[in-house]
C-alpha cells in the first residue's frame, strides 16, 4: 500500500505534465526550506512569469473542495519559501501562485482544477 508522500509524489507528477501539455516549462519540484515546501515551480515564457504550484488531491469532496485546502496558514509558507527560491535564482520579474486540485470522481476518474493566480 502507497504511503501518503508517495501518493502526493504520485499527483504531484500528474500536476506536472498536465501543467507541462498547457505549455509551461518545468524547472524544479518539491523545494524545500526550513519554512515549507513549493510543490513545483514552473517557467510562463510567453508572459516571463515564475509559477509556484501547490497540488492537493482528495479522494472525494465529502470535506470540502480540494482547492479549499490551501488555506491563510499553507499561502503564508509557500509565500516564505518562494522568497528563497526568487533570493537563490535572483529573479526580479513577475510571479504567480497557482493551484491544482485533483479530485477523483465517479468511475475512478480523474479531474483536475487550476486555478491560476489563487492567491
Amino acid at each position: 500500500m502507497k504511503g501518503k508522500r508517495e501518493i502526493g509524489f504520485e499527483y504531484e507528477e500528474k500536476a506536472r505534465k498536465f501543467l507541462v501539455m498547457e505549455g509551461l516549462v518545468h524547472i524544479e519540484s518539491n523545494f524545500c526550506t526550513k519554512y515549507g515546501e513549493i510543490d513545483l515551480i514552473f517557467l510562463d515564457k510567453d508572459r516571463e512569469i515564475l509559477v509556484f504550484v501547490e497540488v492537493k488531491y482528495r479522494k472525494n469532496n465529502i470535506y470540502g473542495e480540494v482547492l479549499e485546502m490551501v488555506n491563510k496558514r499553507k499561502q503564508e509558507k509557500i509565500i516564505l519559501t518562494s522568497q528563497i527560491f526568487l533570493d537563490k535564482m535572483k529573479w526580479k520579474e513577475n510571479i504567480r501562485y497557482d493551484v491544482i486540485g485533483i479530485c477523483k470522481e465517479k468511475l475512478g476518474k480523474e479531474s483536475i482544477s487550476w486555478i491560476k493566480n489563487a492567491f
